[in-house]
Parts: C-alpha cells; structure tokens; sequence
C-alpha cells in the first residue's frame, strides 16, 4: 500500500471514529437522562414514604413500569410524565441546556 493509500485509508477510519463516538456520547446521553429522571421519582416516592406498588397504583401503570423507570430503563411520554408528577403531588420541573439535563420533583404546598 503506498504512503497516499495508507494516509486516506487513516483519514477515513478516523472520520467513521468520530461519528461513531459522536453516535456513542448520543446514546450515553440519553442514557444519563434516563438514569436522572428514575432517580428523580425514587426520590419523591422515598420522600413520600410509598411503594413502588403503591406508586404504580397511583398513576395508572404496574410495579414493573415503575421499577424500569427508576432504573433508568426508559424515557416516559409526557403524559406519562403528568401522570407520575400528579401520583407523586407534585411538579415536576425538566431543564434541558445543551448536554446538560435535570429532572425535579417540586412537592406541592401543604
């Protein structure tokens, strides 16, 4: 292979890693959010001193969906979300800033 082929060879393989890191940080991404928001309803349920059962009851879903989502195993629909949010008597707030992204729970006033 001569120095040209070898060099547009390395420049080509070099340009497939930097879309595939771009594809991998994509999915890690998301992957975090996913994570966040879970962490987000374990926290309010926990605050709320309820079960995950309980939880599921309250929003119209099974134990299992709650559990996955606690876990980071899923990205809820909106009105899902509204639903969680309502179970949980609370608002929830999501800020999303390039990268960066943050789900919370704001309990409603007594």
């Amino acid at each position: 292979m001569s120095h040209t082929r070898w060099k547009l060879a390395r420049e080509r393989k070099l340009l497939s890693d930097d879309t595939e890191s771009a594809e991998v940080e994509a999915v890690r991404m998301e992957i975090r959010m996913a994570f966040d928001l879970g962490q987000a309803v374990y926290d309010r349920r926990s605050e709320l001193g309820i079960s995950r059962t309980e939880l599921a009851r309250r929003a119209n879903m099974t134990q299992p969906q709650i559990s996955k989502l606690e876990l980071g195993g899923t990205v809820p629909t909106l009105p899902l979300l509204a639903r969680l949010a309502k179970a949980l008597d609370a608002s929830m707030n999501i800020a999303l800033d390039g990268d960066v992204a943050a789900a919370v729970f704001v309990p409603h006033a007594a």
